[in-house]
């Protein structure tokens, strides 16, 4: 192989190889999106659970055994 055909072959490597690169970093930037949706929805989903878990706690004294209805 010549010279010309060597460095016209990297080019090419070289530019799939960005075109690639930039793929991987826009996946990168939808899974991060993503991630901190899921993130928010956890969180909220959290504190709707510790509301539900201070509201149950308050309705009957802690340690009590839990009444007939509430037994699963």
């Amino acid at each position: 192989m010549s010279t010309e055909t060597d460095l016209l072959a990297l080019a090419v490597e070289n530019a799939e190889l960005r075109l690639a690169l930039a793929d991987a970093q826009e996946q990168c930037v939808e899974l991060a999106v993503d991630a901190g949706e899921l993130h928010a929805t956890i969180k909220e989903l959290q504190a709707r659970l510790a509301a539900v878990e201070a509201e149950h706690a308050a309705g009957r004294p802690q340690g009590s055994p839990p009444q007939q209805s509430e037994r699963v």
